[in-house]
């Protein structure tokens, strides 16, 4: 499949990615990822190993729609889940500061 990322034009088949990130240890993912065979990649890793350019010069939209096209799973961010906060009064705040949490 001919796919445009940062400008160039690739010829990238499935079985291509897979030749090519095979070895290739993960980085930790904290946005969008890509599942390769039965790891999960970073984007813009991914990216970089295909097109052998600076992370900088190609945005994650372009490499996961290429890798949509190719049929590997992709993942966007993940919503933060929203931690609900309970805003303690100063008594409670100091209870909990010493270890004995009182209740109101």
């Amino acid at each position: 499949m001919r796919c445009v990322i940062a400008r160039f034009p690739f010829d990238l088949t499935k079985t291509g990615v897979l030749e090519s990130m095979k070895g290739i240890k993960p980085e930790q993912v904290l946005g969008e990822s890509v599942i390769i065979g039965r790891r999960t990649y970073p984007v813009k890793q991914v990216g970089q190993v295909l097109t052998r350019q600076d992370r900088r010069d190609f945005s994650a939209g372009e490499v996961l729609r290429a890798m949509t096209q190719l049929g590997f799973t992709c993942r966007g961010i993940l919503p933060r889940t929203a931690v609900a906060t309970r805003v303690l009064s100063p008594l409670q705040r100091a209870s909990a500061m010493l270890g004995t949490p009182v209740t109101a």
